[in-house]
């Protein structure tokens, strides 16, 4: 049996899964509000009180850096071992990869009903691929093929310098540097994100701040979901100016990407906020963006471009990884 999880800030989701049924299929699934707990350990026990199956491997994606089997969860006091958890838990093995790496690896086995398509383009099926990820934070991965199958890579390309494309975007980089030492892309094209460019909007006197929305976004713990909400209504202009600016960021950076990794197999928006705004990502402004790179144009034409609308594929690819690991020590 397979204990697999999606360890986040907020969230932790645990599940059990075997061999037979595969990584579509957990068994059993629970989430935990993470701060409640001191370790992801407490949070095992708990689970493992409840639900008494026998299980030999471990797999977590964790949402913060993976070095040296060794991973700091980014927004709690958690460090996370693959020894000590499987000395803890009388595991055969353990596996941590990043959360981000843990979608990339979810990528070759999702199925048609869990993404979208922004653009056909012409798929190479052993192409890169390029993930990227606004969520909270903004996330990147990739996958080459190698040995006739995909091997997924973590980066931390969200934290690279935000490079502005027009004069509004110089104008935001001048914004933000006045308030922050670097600014990342992470800073303009995530959930954090959205609440700047709405306070460069209002801050700059581009667009007028109606009251009502002033108010509601002083009295809320994240203003991010009031903003888009507001945009997608079409309710206050400076809502939909800070998402449409937020898309035209997530495009230009999306195109990088696939631009590095000369992503011929494609690239994949993942994350919570693209499932939530996709009407306005097949819009067209967003593909017309992500190709606009001059004389690589053309070439950004043929890359196909999928929202990846599972919540779940953080889990899935966290499950196929822990499940090959297990198939691997059977060999």
């Amino acid at each position: 049996m397979l204990l697999a999880g999606d360890i986040g800030g907020t969230k932790t989701v645990l599940a059990l899964y075997s061999p037979e049924t595969g990584p579509r299929r957990p068994l059993i699934k629970e989430t935990f509000p993470s701060r409640r707990f001191d370790s992801l350990e407490a949070i095992i026990a708990t689970f493992l009180e409840k639900h008494t199956q026998e299980i030999t491997h471990a797999a977590f994606g964790v949402a913060g850096p993976v070095v040296k089997d060794r991973a700091q969860i980014t927004n709690l006091p958690w460090l996370l071992s693959e020894q000590r958890l499987a000395g803890t838990f009388n595991l055969e093995a353990v596996h941590l990869l990043n959360d981000l790496e843990a979608v990339a690896t979810a990528v070759p086995i999702l199925q048609q009903e869990d993404i979208r398509t922004l653009n056909e383009g012409e798929n190479d099926p052993q192409g890169a691929i390029g993930v990227i990820a606004p969520g909270t934070g903004l996330g990147e991965a990739f996958l080459v093929w190698r040995a006739g199958q995909y091997h997924a890579f973590p980066s931390e390309g969200g934290h690279a310098d935000f490079a502005p494309t027009d004069e509004t975007q110089i104008a935001l980089l001048s914004y933000l540097q006045a308030k922050h030492h670097h600014v990342s892309y992470e800073r303009v094209c995530s959930g954090i994100g959205i609440p700047n460019l709405y306070a460069f909007f209002q801050e700059s006197g581009h667009y007028p701040e109606p009251a009502w929305l002033r108010e509601q976004i002083m009295a809320a713990d994240d203003p991010t979901p009031l903003i888009v909400q507001a945009a997608q209504q079409e309710r206050a202009a400076i809502a939909t100016a800070a998402l449409n600016l937020f898309i035209n960021i997530l495009a230009g950076e999306a195109g990088n990407l696939a631009l590095k990794i000369l992503a011929t197999g494609g690239i994949y928006l993942g994350g919570g906020i693209p499932p939530r705004i996709l009407p306005q990502l097949e819009a067209g402004d967003f593909t017309a963006t992500f190709i606009r790179k001059g004389r690589f144009s053309d070439l950004l034409q043929r890359v196909p471009v999928h929202v990846i609308c599972n919540s779940q594929a953080a889990l899935l690819g966290t499950a196929h990884d822990g499940l090959t690991m297990m198939e691997s020590s059977w060999e």
